[in-house]
């Protein structure tokens, strides 16, 4: 346990941070994993998009945030770049 006042001040703060951190990756996992079942679904193009976008958009904010690295922010939108593209390939053929 820490002694010094600016040390607890830090404990807090740092698990106040973890909180808020966990929460927001929770909504990112949440916006991934329903975009990665639309697309298995081969739901409308437009809602798939949607859903890709947002996704996306929470993985760059994540990485900016800091609660991500960049670099593993960038490969999961990678990842899900290629199931958007598989999934308007099935759409068009």
């Amino acid at each position: 346990m820490a002694h010094h006042k600016s040390a607890k001040k830090r404990a807090r703060s740092n698990a106040r941070k973890r909180d808020q951190n966990r929460a927001y990756l929770s909504s990112v996992r949440t916006a991934v994993k329903s975009f990665q079942q639309a697309a298995v679904a081969a739901e409308k193009k437009e809602g798939i998009e949607n859903l890709f976008q947002n996704a996306q958009a929470m993985l760059s904010k994540a990485a900016t945030k800091g609660i991500l690295h960049k670099n593993n922010a960038s490969r999961r939108i990678a990842r899900l770049a290629a199931v958007m593209k598989k999934a308007q390939a099935s759409k068009s053929a």
